[in-house]
């Protein structure tokens, strides 16, 4: 008999199934960059106020550096790139039912009809009003990667096996890096990002789904929910054995029966439910504090700084820096998929935020004397590479999956919609202030980073346990250590006894 703890074939397939959708997500993230300035021209000339004389002048194409003079191409152009972001936000609060509606492999199936009918707009762009289309497919594409950066995370924790939980949980933000990285190369100006190909290239975001749904058909649901939601012992048992090998599944049976028992006491929490119930209170307040130090510690404002930043240090080719950046990314993503399970959360969370903090203050000095100092340039390009190897370390693969963690069954799928969406909104939050921000504090901005960091860390140091190999029960008993008493069961209990004999879902 295999061990239960070796990796099977379905078990990577499965894995590998469901991270397509966190590689599509990448993808969309990174698309919409590279052909700015070519898909901008096209909502001119769909608008009616493209300058065909100056296009006549420059051989056909507008100068690199043309700047769209109509506030209309301004305000078509902000709505594609910020309507993803909203899609995000609103989908997010619908995991939880996608999830247990129909089950994890169904939800992923149904979802990649909007992924597919997304790229099918914005590859036909060219063909009818260009501007519609693409905000119209970025909308889909953005309700598409809301639910899918809920649905993914869930079924790859639910079926990992304890030992490879936290490597196989970071395979979700590895995914996004590779897809935010193929975006980037392939929206090279002499690959598809011209202007005879870049609706190609934003069509192409639909193209994972269509895999992703044929493998699909051959992974098997998770063992939890089929136990756990739908009662089926003798097919949940079938698909441990599929995922494990053939092995004695009587332990992880009596693990998944006793999860069962405290579900059915704890009864399904709406968010609302969720948000009011104070047995989770500090599980849900460590949740959200962990999605809110990823998406404020800067990381976007430092890809949004990265191109200008190589130009001023002597870079021909920014863009191929830019590149080299991705190319970072998934190096120490890697990384972290290869210590997070031996190293444990907390500690690379901890090294990642207190690392990013010195870039940012190193990023500070750089920006501001290298008018004074050509070799300051330096000293932020370097600061450039290591804050993102220190991100891609911890702050960014590991809020992902650690509200999995973090919950047992019966909050888990409202919890997970919670963060999602909270993530999502200080990602739209970012995208929409930090131009303006940058505007008013100059290369002074990375230190408001460099403060928000430190108090994260701080945070993180002070209030974040080790979930390292622990059940729900060791975890839940840490934060009632936390907060210097025993649980309190009598009281506990009472409170999940009104929200099981609650009416709302």
């Amino acid at each position: 008999m295999l061990n239960e703890k070796q990796l099977t074939g379905t078990l990577a397939l499965a894995v590998f199934t469901a991270a397509l959708g966190s590689l599509q997500m990448g993808y969309s993230l990174g698309v919409i960059n590279a052909p700015q300035k070519v898909i901008e021209r096209h909502y001119a000339r769909a608008l009616g106020v493209y300058d065909e004389n100056l296009s006549r002048r420059e051989g056909g194409n507008a100068t690199e550096h043309e700047e769209p003079s109509d506030p209309s191409v301004v305000m078509y152009w902000s709505l594609s790139v910020a309507i993803f972001s909203i899609g995000g936000m609103v989908s997010s609060f619908l995991v939880s039912f996608v999830s247990d509606f129909r089950g994890r492999i169904k939800g992923m199936l149904a979802i990649n009809v909007l992924a597919i009918t997304a790229g099918l707009l914005m590859g036909l762009a060219k063909m009818g009003t260009p501007y519609l289309m693409v905000i119209a497919g970025r909308a889909i594409m953005g309700l598409y990667c809301g639910l899918s950066s809920g649905l993914v995370p869930l079924y790859i924790g639910e079926i990992s096996p304890v030992k490879f939980r936290g490597a196989m949980g970071a395979l979700h933000q590895l995914a996004i890096v590779i897809g935010i990285l193929i975006s980037q190369v392939i929206g090279l100006e002499f690959l598809l990002g011209n202007d005879d190909m870049w609706h190609v290239l934003l069509g192409l975001s639909g193209a994972p789904a269509i895999l992703q749904s044929l493998l699909l058909l051959l992974c098997p649901e998770s063992p939890r929910y089929l136990y756990i939601k739908q009662g089926k012992v003798e097919e949940a048992c079938k698909n441990l054995k599929r995922l494990k090998g053939d092995y004695d599944a009587s332990k992880d049976m009596a693990e998944m029966q006793a999860e069962k028992e405290e579900a059915m006491k704890e009864a399904k929490m709406s968010i609302w439910r969720l948000l009011r119930s104070s047995v989770y209170r500090q599980q849900l307040f460590v949740a959200l504090m962990m999605h809110f130090s990823q998406q404020f510690s800067g990381i976007n404002a430092i890809f949004y700084y990265s191109t200008s930043i190589f130009q001023t240090a002597g870079v021909g080719q920014p863009v191929y820096a830019t590149i080299g950046v991705g190319v970072i990314n998934i190096i120490f993503t890697l990384v972290s998929v290869i210590l997070v399970d031996r190293t444990g959360r907390r500690t690379l969370t901890l090294v990642g935020l207190g690392g990013m903090c010195c870039c940012a203050v190193a990023m500070t000095v750089g920006l501001a004397f290298q008018d004074v100092y050509s070799w300051m340039s330096y000293l932020s390009m370097t600061a450039i590479f290591l804050f993102v190897s220190f991100f891609e370390i911890g702050p960014g693969p590991i809020p992902w999956f650690i509200v999995a963690e973090l919950f047992s069954q019966g909050p888990r799928p409202a919890a997970i919609a919670l963060a999602g969406c909270c993530n999502w909104t200080c990602n739209f939050i970012i995208a929409m202030f930090f131009p303006y921000l940058e505007g008013l504090c100059g290369s002074y901005v990375f230190v408001i980073f460099a403060v928000l960091l430190f108090g994260f860390t701080i945070f993180i140091y002070l209030r974040v346990p080790e979930t390292k190999g622990k059940t729900f029960e060791e975890i839940a008993a840490v934060f009632h250590h936390k907060r210097g008493a025993p649980p309190s069961k009598p009281q506990e209990e009472a409170e999940m006894v009104q929200l099981k004999s609650s009416t709302e879902a």
